[in-house]
């Protein structure tokens, strides 16, 4: 799908352009999403640049991610998709500025996308450029990015107090293995996170270094600086919750190792409280012809009251020596 964005006024309209429609003037964004060969071709013919690939935006290089080409300035970043799911994912999308246009290329819906389609639609400053709409996006995506790992702070906090709780009461009525999901869950996430902002940095490090042949104003080069700041702040954050979350999966499993080694302990001291009956009653079993118990009246009752008392006898001493 191929839209534009054309100033009206105090907001950018957004058109869109079917088949192999021209693109009309004074476009300040173009957005591709999942486009077709046509549509690149279009966008190509009408602004004079190339249109990457979904396999070239997708390659880790730095050098493949970020790079001038004819004049224009491109630009792949790794964004967060569906982080509100059960399934979050990554996707690229890159930025291309010429001129004073911006185009952007990609095949998912991250939210910041909708958040300044829906903010431009209201309202964009005058004279709006590529420049600024970029801006826009990336600090929705830094935005967005912050309240993810708010939202992993608050989930990782509750988990903890789930495993560290003096009664036990919270995982004693839950699975282990949901709290493992969870924190599985957490940790899949804040690393979605953490490969977002380190492209994130990377990108703000090549525009603030593009700055000068761009011709930024200055305003703009300190808010550049600015999201630098938030982005580094942000990958503080996210590597202090990764070891939060690998702190909580070690006593995780030290948990379940002494829950296994409580249940351990029960059946030793239950085949050590059996022991004695056992043997006793092992005895009184033996069929020998001249054994004096087997004439007596109360030798059965007996027998039954000695192994009483041998399998409590060794129960008591273990609660005396708080072994149980």
């Amino acid at each position: 799908m191929l839209s534009v964005y054309v100033p009206r006024g105090t907001s950018l309209e957004r058109m869109s352009v079917e088949g192999n429609a021209d693109v009309p003037e004074g476009v300040v964004w173009v957005d591709l999403i999942a486009p077709t060969q046509s549509e690149d071709k279009a966008v190509e013919r009408a602004l004079g640049i190339a249109i990457p690939t979904r396999e070239e935006m997708q390659e880790i290089e730095v050098t493949s991610r970020l790079y001038v080409e004819n004049g224009a300035r491109y630009m792949t970043a790794t964004l967060m998709c569906q982080s509100d799911t059960d399934s979050p994912k990554t996707t690229a999308v890159t930025f291309i500025l010429s001129g004073n246009r911006l185009i952007t290329v990609r095949y998912d819906e991250p939210r910041p996308f909708t958040i300044v389609n829906n903010k431009l639609a209201r309202f964009c400053p005058p004279q709006p450029t590529g420049e600024t709409v970029m801006m826009d996006i990336l600090d929705a995506v830094i935005d967005r990015a912050a309240d993810i790992l708010e939202r992993i702070g608050a989930d990782v906090d509750q988990v903890s107090r789930d495993i560290f709780d003096p009664d036990n009461t919270v995982l004693a009525a839950r699975p282990f293995n949901q709290t493992f999901i969870n924190i599985g869950r957490k940790g899949d996430l804040t690393s979605k996170v953490r490969e977002s902002l380190v492209s994130i940095g990377r990108l703000l490090l090549f525009l603030n270094s593009e700055a000068e042949g761009m011709k930024l104003a200055k305003d703009q080069r300190q808010h550049v600086k600015g999201m630098q700041r938030d982005v580094q702040s942000l990958s503080d954050h996210a590597t202090y919750l990764s070891n939060k979350i690998q702190f909580l999966l070690d006593a995780m499993v030290g948990v379940v190792s002494l829950q296994q080694n409580n249940i351990i302990k029960i059946f030793s001291v239950a085949a050590v409280v059996f022991m004695p009956p056992t043997l006793v009653a092992s005895i009184y079993g033996m069929n020998f012809k001249h054994m004096p118990e087997l004439e007596w009246v109360t030798g059965y009752p007996f027998a039954l009251v000695v192994m009483l008392i041998a399998a409590v006898l060794p129960y008591l001493f273990f609660k005396w020596k708080k072994w149980l």
